[in-house]
């Protein structure tokens, strides 16, 4: 099942991929609300068959929406640095003997096709495409063996990235949390459509030229054992995220006179094997005052 929020008829719903065409839920079942991912996440009903939620769902008419962030609210967004093995050579950096933790706030999210502004505080803005886990059920203290368990689904995830705010300092929240720095989506597949989520291809385009192509096999911490970290320190909750990390290819990683940082104009298209796509279009920054 893949469900994806949307707007439609200038509301806020819930959509599901049906027969390769979006259909959409109502807004409200046996008096509780569907308006969002994050409700049917956290739905009693959730556990029903995907016939019966199918059956529940009207179909959409072509180019009748508009996409919203596949997760609305979560509370927490959690990132993995430097998690792909040729990502780290390609920054001169060790591989890590822990999983990078590092946070984005709820302002970085942003939907598939939504224009993300270039903030007038950075010169070197940079894509990441990246796997992300959604979470379906409170967990704590897993182990690897029991970690996917609590997952619920998978979505495609653009870490953009402030190179220049990000160094400053050896924090990198300032660099990675400005305002739409997390498209993510458009939608979240279940994870029974993701069987193996450690052995997908990953990719993204800049303007139609590849940049990063690699498969999740690279990855140096699988998606359980970060699950199993993670949860040995936060209580995972359901709608929380986590970016599993970036292959190699992003703008960083190129010699110095080749850095093409994103400017206004610029597409980027990112692809996960049974994900689909995301494209994100980059706009030059509002600085009117507020």
């Amino acid at each position: 099942m893949q469900i994806a929020n949307i707007v439609y008829k200038d509301e806020a719903r819930v959509a599901v991929r049906r027969d390769g065409n979006w259909a959409v839920l109502p807004s409200e079942w046996n008096h509780t609300s569907l308006r969002t991912t994050d409700d049917f996440i956290r739905w009693p009903g959730s556990s029903l068959s995907q016939a019966a939620v199918m059956d529940m769902a009207a179909p959409l008419p072509e180019g009748g929406c508009t996409w919203r962030p596949a997760v609305i609210h979560p509370e927490k967004i959690f990132c993995i640095g430097l998690n792909y093995r040729r990502h780290a050579q390609e920054s001169g950096l060790a591989l890590p003997d822990s999983p990078v933790v590092f946070s984005k706030f709820s302002n970085t999210l942003a939907a598939h096709q939504e224009p993300v502004p270039l903030p007038p505080a950075s010169s070197q803005i940079d894509y990441e495409v990246e796997l992300a886990i959604v979470i379906g059920q409170q967990a704590r203290n897993l182990s690897v063996a029991e970690a996917l368990q609590c997952v619920w689904g998978y979505t495609i995830a653009n870490d953009v990235s402030a190179r220049d705010l990000q160094m400053k300092t050896s924090q990198w929240l300032l660099g990675k949390s400005c305002d739409k720095f997390l498209p993510l989506g458009p939608a979240i597949a279940s994870a029974d459509e993701i069987p193996d989520p450690d052995s997908l291809d990953i990719a993204l385009w800049l303007n139609g030229e590849s940049r990063q192509h690699s498969n999740t096999r690279d990855m140096i911490f699988s998606c359980a054992e970060i699950v199993s970290y993670l949860s040995r320190v936060w209580t995972l909750q359901p709608g929380d995220v986590i970016c599993t990390g970036t292959p190699e290819g992003v703008i960083l990683g190129r010699p110095l006179d080749k850095r093409d940082w994103l400017k206004a104009g610029d597409e980027v298209r990112l692809t996960i094997e049974g994900l689909g796509e995301q494209t994100t279009r980059f706009v030059a920054p509002d600085v009117s005052a507020s």
